[in-house]
């Protein structure tokens, strides 16, 4: 049994440093589970006396261990879907990840995108079922929910032993030892209860099944009846669980510290070697030092701080990179950053002071380039500006800080309307945002909701004249144009047609002409630009002495401005093919949601790669997609997310166009 047990422990076993991540919907307990995994590690994160943050995690936290001589990074990544992005970062420099679940079937399905990503990426995992002393329904219900989320097959690692209603212990399946949860101390070995026997040894077959079917070996040792010993049940856990061939399932509750110990020994003697991660990721083992950043911070005094693995080699402060010479090399053991003098292969650190360096970045290598996840298309956006106009310098520079930490924030500044618009994942997102700036950078600001990108055109033609002359003592003012206004086919843009004759409007000034007809369709009746005209200059006449390039552009404008109001103007709306993905089981709520928003439905599909979505199709006017994800959102139990590219201009409602028209006189 001795023997068993530093099997189980890994006894006499060195491993270099190695990284995992912490992942799983909001409010599954991920952040009660590192602080509980850091005490168990003799690093505790919470001074005594010092109450646990409630807050929702924006951001990840890197924070180091060591449990029985192995050194651990371990990444505690936010839950919310609108910090995906920094859940897909951390994932590219870890080694194994540990899924935290709810023991409640009915919010399994908000693992399937975190379970969808970690099978694209091939990525071994482990689950952790927290909260098991809440557990009301079987086990394997739970299970059951929990696979059909993903497609690699789940194995539970312990059964619970249930006494009355409470769960207060585990049995191991594959040591096939049972253990009590002591409060604030280690679980106590006991026999396995006579009650939880039969459930223990059903589960402990099924475990033997799901490994057999990768040993020929294990699988003649059961089809002959011979038990395998634990050592050959935990080689063979190890070896799956490295080749994403299955997923194990733990259970525990890390608020009462129970099944942490289990935890911590599970992910020591499955967790992957960082090398064997990096042959996954097709690294080079031979060659210099070769890093990635997968995280970019600006903390304070401390300056930028920017986060990477340590892929192959060691690196030294005050090194210099390609990238310009390193400031500093901290470490989290606790609560506070440990300045160390060198990292080495596999360790997950922070740099100091490589300001040119952006998240994603491979370093050092030689032009070795490794692949990052690419930021998600935007999905809610708002216009900012400061409340007072001398902070504009200061939002500039705080805002590129700003995308530097986020790459799934997008900014933009529309020429059209002059707004400085921030995008991101959603509401929660954007504030999030916003709030660093107040924080970090002292910066009140104002928010509204981004203009719609309004067009104008025309329904008729018309003939316009118009004539300019001015006379101011010396030389005046005089050009005289005869204008044709025409609608054009849509997308055919803007077209200037010359029909001069005879010299009625001297060569040199039709140019002027031209570019004043053209410059008079950036704003229309209703205050948009116009798209879709033709100008034809049909006649005018001039003056020798008082005609100019500026009398002709002045002449033309007051002509286009009254012949655009003349031509039957009809405001266009821009309209956006939409892709909603949620659960088959929300497609009715995602129908009704767009159809309440004008939407006109085209149809919906599975989505591929995904058993039990679907992906709905509709034409949504670009006015009413501001909050749409909000809405979808809280329709979908969180899952719904949507793209959208540009399709069309289409006529605007007549009520609306009435509006936007009022409006525009007033200003």
């Amino acid at each position: 049994m001795a023997e068993d047990q530093a099997k189980e422990n890994g006894a006499g076993v060195r491993h270099k440093p190695r990284a995992v991540a912490l992942i799983g919907p909001f409010g599954t307990g991920k952040t009660t589970l590192l602080e509980a995994m850091m005490a168990a590690a003799g690093s505790p994160l919470r001074r005594p006396g010092e109450t646990r943050s409630r807050q929702t995690t924006t951001e990840t936290r890197l924070a180091h261990a060591t449990y029985l001589g192995d050194s651990w990074s371990i990444l505690d990544c936010p839950g919310s879907v609108e910090f995906a992005f920094e859940v897909q970062a951390a994932l590219a420099v870890s080694d194994l990840a540990v899924v935290v679940a709810e023991p409640a079937p009915s919010r399994a399905a908000a693992l399937a995108p975190l379970f969808r990503l970690l099978e694209d990426e091939g990525l071994p995992f482990l689950v952790f079922l927290n909260r098991i002393d809440a557990l009301n329904v079987s086990l394997a219900e739970c299970l059951a929910a929990l696979q059909a989320e993903t497609r690699r097959p789940l194995v539970l690692r312990q059964v619970p032993i249930r006494e009355g209603e409470n769960v207060t212990g585990y049995v191991d399946l594959a040591s096939e030892r049972a253990y009590r949860y002591r409060p604030g101390a280690p679980s106590e070995l006991i026999q396995i209860p006579s009650a939880t026997a039969a459930d223990e040894r059903a589960a402990h077959e099924t475990l033997l099944e799901a490994l057999a079917d990768h040993d020929d070996a294990l699988l003649e040792k059961v089809l002959e009846g011979v038990a395998p010993t634990p050592a050959e049940i935990y080689q063979r856990l190890q070896k799956d669980v490295a080749a994403g061939a299955i997923a194990g399932v733990l259970l525990g509750a890390a608020e009462r510290n129970h099944g942490i110990q289990r935890l911590w020994k599970a992910l020591r003697h499955d967790a992957p070697e960082p090398d064997e991660t990096a042959a996954r990721l097709g690294i080079d083992p031979a060659g210099p030092p070769l890093l990635q950043v997968f995280k970019t911070s600006y903390a304070g005094h401390a300056g930028k701080l920017s986060f990477a693995r340590v892929w192959r080699g060691s690196i030294r402060d005050g090194a210099t990179l390609e990238a310009g010479r390193i400031g500093g090399i901290l470490r989290f053991p606790g609560n506070d950053a440990l300045k160390i003098a060198e990292a080495s292969e596999g360790d997950v650190i922070a740099l100091g002071r490589l300001d040119q360096v952006a998240t994603g970045a491979t370093l050092g290598g030689s032009g070795e380039k490794l692949p990052f996840p690419e930021p998600p298309e935007p999905v809610y956006s708002l216009a900012i500006t400061t409340a007072d106009r001398k902070d504009d310098v200061k939002l500039s520079g705080a805002l590129q800080k700003l995308l530097e930490e986020d790459p799934s924030l997008h900014l933009l500044h529309e020429a059209a309307t002059g707004e400085t618009v921030l995008s991101g994942q959603g509401e929660v997102h954007l504030h999030a945002a916003l709030d660093r700036l107040s924080r970090a950078y002292g910066l009140k600001l104002v928010t509204i909701k981004p203009q719609i990108h309004f067009k104008e055109t025309i329904r008729k033609a018309v003939h316009q004249h118009a004539r300019l002359k001015r006379q101011t003592g010396g030389h005046g003012q005089f050009a005289d144009v005869k204008l044709e206004i025409a609608p054009r086919q849509p997308g055919e843009g803007f077209l200037f047609v010359d029909r001069i004759v005879g010299g009625a409007v001297p060569r040199q000034y039709i140019p002027a002409v031209a570019e004043a007809a053209e410059e008079s369709t950036k704003k229309g009746p209703f205050g948009y630009p116009v798209v879709d005209v033709s100008v034809t200059l049909l006649d005018g006449t001039f003056h020798s002495v008082d005609s100019s390039d500026m009398a002709f552009k002045t002449a033309t404008r007051i002509g286009m401005t009254e012949a655009l109001a003349k031509a039957d103007p009809v405001l266009l709306e821009p309209i956006d093919k939409v892709t909603v993905s949620a659960p088959n089981s929300y497609t009715a709520n995602v129908q009704r949601v767009l159809s309440g928003r004008r939407g006109r439905i085209l149809g919906y599909h599975e989505r591929a790669g995904w058993p039990g979505w679907d992906e709905t199709e509709a034409l949504v006017p670009e006015a009413e997609l501001h909050d749409l994800i909000i809405e979808l959102r809280s329709q979908t139990m969180g899952l719904g997310t949507f793209t959208k590219t540009f399709d069309h201009l289409s006529e605007a409602h007549t009520r609306l166009a009435e509006r936007l028209a009022r409006e525009a006189a007033a200003h």
